[in-house]
């Protein structure tokens, strides 16, 4: 659990250090929704799970507008991948992975990417609101 704390709590401040950026630019109407996923890979799959978001996965986040915050490998937790994306809201969410799902480009990366043998075991996701003091919105 400590470890779990530490991590979040490292997310926490990189994201305070990329406030500057563009990304993170909203009109005060907006109220975008975060999303932390974790993903457990299988034994040794990791760099499997890495590679497939560094050459394909991120990209077609974009394309279905999912925006790409962040992403973490926890130093003592192997076999993980945190990371944070955002949309537009929580509806627009489930939209998103819709189409993100079904996107024939995206699926045969995927399919590509487990050529031996599935990678992940595991994923989880929770969505998250800023809070009224958070200096991301």
């Amino acid at each position: 659990m400590k470890s779990l704390l530490k991590v979040l709590l490292s997310i926490s401040l990189c994201i305070s250090a990329l406030t500057s950026t563009s990304v993170f630019a909203q009109t005060s109407n907006q109220q975008r929704v975060f999303e932390l996923r974790t993903y457990t890979s299988h034994e040794n799959r990791l760099g499997d799970v890495v590679a497939r978001f560094k050459n394909h996965t991120t990209r077609f986040f974009e394309r279905h507008g999912i925006t790409n915050i962040g992403y973490w490998i926890p130093t003592d937790q192997p076999n993980t991948l945190i990371y944070i994306v955002s949309h537009a809201s929580r509806e627009q969410a489930k939209k998103n992975w819709e189409a993100f799902q079904k996107d024939p480009e995206w699926m045969a990366a995927r399919e590509a990417s487990m050529a031996n043998g599935p990678i992940v075991v595991k994923t989880q996701s929770v969505f998250m609101e800023p809070t009224e003091f958070s200096p991301i919105k």
